[in-house]
């Protein structure tokens, strides 16, 4: 036996509308209309035909818990990107702050509006 993929990442939400913005608006992810009704609100974004990411309208248990600067040096998932550079801009544009990789690779980190640590990989 052996891990083939990662077909989903979940995070947790506290307001969808901010994470529209943020995973729809900024990203520019679609939302993926077959979500099942839940027990509890949610969004689907579609990565690629076999990935998505996962949002859940549910309370933080870690609401308020200190997180490092540097979202390398939290936990994270880590995502390809197509042009980094159309990426930082928009960041920069949304005044959302983000650290660069220390080791010079074309990589950067950001945080959610759920405090959720990302890292951008330019391809």
């Amino acid at each position: 036996m052996k891990l083939t993929a990662i077909l989903h990442t979940t995070f947790l939400s506290a307001d969808l509308a901010r994470s529209r913005a943020f995973y729809g608006d900024l990203l520019g992810l679609q939302e993926d209309v077959q979500r099942p009704v839940m027990s509890f609100d949610g969004i689907w974004y579609v990565v690629t035909p076999t990935q998505q990411i996962h949002l859940m309208l549910l309370p933080n248990p870690e609401a308020g818990l200190a997180r490092a600067a540097h979202g390398g040096r939290d936990r994270h998932v880590a995502y390809a990107v197509s042009d980094i550079a159309v990426l930082r801009t928009r960041l920069i544009a949304a005044n959302i702050k983000f650290t660069e990789s220390s080791t010079g690779r074309a990589a950067l980190f950001c945080r959610d509006p759920d405090d959720n640590a990302l890292e951008f990989i330019g391809e």
